[in-house]
């Protein structure tokens, strides 16, 4: 939850700065997804966990805006809501927290039948592949809370959790190490704030607007598309590396069995530039890509973002993707 008003508290500064006579309130609210923390959220199934009270907010006009992270959206939103800016992403891979009597060690170092805990099939598919010296567990509860269950019990010798977030929460001397694409892909949109609105409420689509960085509205727009093209969410490991270089959208994208032994990953890329592309004054607010309205970028690159991770998806779902998947599903419903 302190996690949650950072990220918050951060883009109304942001915003303050920009209109400085617009007066801002923020509403502090906690969601189904914050009470339960017994159950793994891969168990739950369901994304909207952490956002269906906010939309409930948002619909009857309690609040205006609902600062999220990324990838906490489902790739589609209920009717009449859209994320109206992304704004420039926190490093977004995962990281390595050591319990205290592990300091200088890393995932390769770490004894024999470690246990690591990670409350993410993604990150788990990965690294027990990458690391089969180790033992993964399921760990719940916000970063405050697992942090705590590191550092005050024995039962893992470290944690997997987003670099981002820990970098938010200032906890940034706890990282021991920054898992690489090599060693662990992230999530769809991890790393990169959004700011969800009323879709047709166009002031307040512009108004936040400014907030959005094109490069990584670009990258979440393709990973979002894959996975919603391969009809991933916490339930199945997919995971995601992207890059934009001279004028290049690059996109990794990869699906795994929940032990990780079985795999499939390839990488695709797109030109990404706007230059000879007139920007229609007039911004049709029913075009969202992926839930995203983004109205300071062009739009030519965001039909590119959406193209490259619907043509990434057949690609994987071509050499069998969807067997993966279903198998990884069936597996952990009957966990």
């Amino acid at each position: 939850v302190r996690l949650a008003r950072i990220q918050t508290d951060s883009v109304v500064e942001k915003l303050k700065e920009l209109y400085p006579d617009v007066h801002f309130e923020i509403v502090a609210m906690s969601t189904t997804g914050d009470k339960i923390l017994d159950t793994a959220l891969s168990k739950i199934g369901e994304k909207s966990l952490f956002t269906k009270e906010l939309e409930n907010a948002l619909e009857k006009n309690e609040v205006d805006l609902v600062v999220h992270s990324l990838k906490d959206l489902p790739t589609v939103l209920p009717e009449g809501f859209t994320i109206g800016s992304v704004l420039k992403r926190e490093n977004p891979h995962d990281a390595v927290v050591l319990h205290p009597k592990h300091k200088g060690k890393c995932l390769q170092s770490l004894a024999n039948k470690s246990v690591v805990g990670t409350s993410s099939l993604r990150r788990a598919a990965q690294l027990k592949k990458r690391f089969p010296h180790l033992e993964f567990k399921d760990i719940r509860g916000n970063l405050n809370t697992r942090l705590k269950k590191l550092d005050e019990k024995d039962d893992f010798s470290a944690i997997i959790l987003a670099a981002a977030g820990l970098r938010r929460m200032g906890w940034e001397n706890r990282i021991s190490q920054i898992l690489g694409p090599d060693d662990c892909m992230y999530a769809v949109g991890q790393g990169a704030l959004a700011v969800e609105v009323r879709a047709r409420d166009q002031d307040i689509l512009e108004m936040v607007s400014v907030l959005n960085d094109s490069d990584t509205v670009l990258r979440c727009i393709a990973e979002r598309a894959f996975l919603k093209h391969l009809e991933g969410g916490c339930s199945v490991p997919v995971a995601v590396y992207t890059e934009v270089k001279n004028s290049q959208l690059y996109l990794t994208g990869a699906v795994y069995s929940l032990d990780g032994s079985d795999s499939l990953k390839e990488t695709m890329q797109t030109s990404i530039s706007s230059d000879n592309q007139v920007e229609q004054e007039k911004v049709d607010e029913k075009v969202q890509r992926v839930s995203i309205t983004a109205l300071k970028v062009s739009e030519a690159p965001q039909d590119a973002a959406v193209k490259l991770g619907v043509d990434l998806g057949n690609l994987l779902l071509s050499k069998g993707a969807k067997e993966i998947l279903t198998v990884a599903r069936q597996l952990n419903d009957a966990q």
